[in-house]
């Protein structure tokens, strides 16, 4: 079964890519930016994401890594 049809693997996929995109916005600036418009700035609003809720994603990718 695919990642996106599966709840939990849904929310996997969503932790990976926050943590990606945080990871990469220091090293990608141009490219991960918040306030683009359109597909790429989906990209800035995770690595956003990622920065300000840093204890919270931790938490839930321990959480996740633990029940996968």
């Amino acid at each position: 079964m695919s990642a996106v049809f599966d709840f939990q693997g849904l929310l996997v996929v969503v932790l990976l890519m926050i943590c990606t995109c945080s990871y990469l916005r220091p090293r990608l600036g141009n490219f991960i930016h918040p306030k683009a418009s359109g597909f790429l700035g989906v990209f800035g609003r995770f690595a956003v994401i990622g920065d300000r809720l840093s204890p919270f994603v931790s938490g839930a990718c321990v959480t996740m890594a633990m029940t996968t």
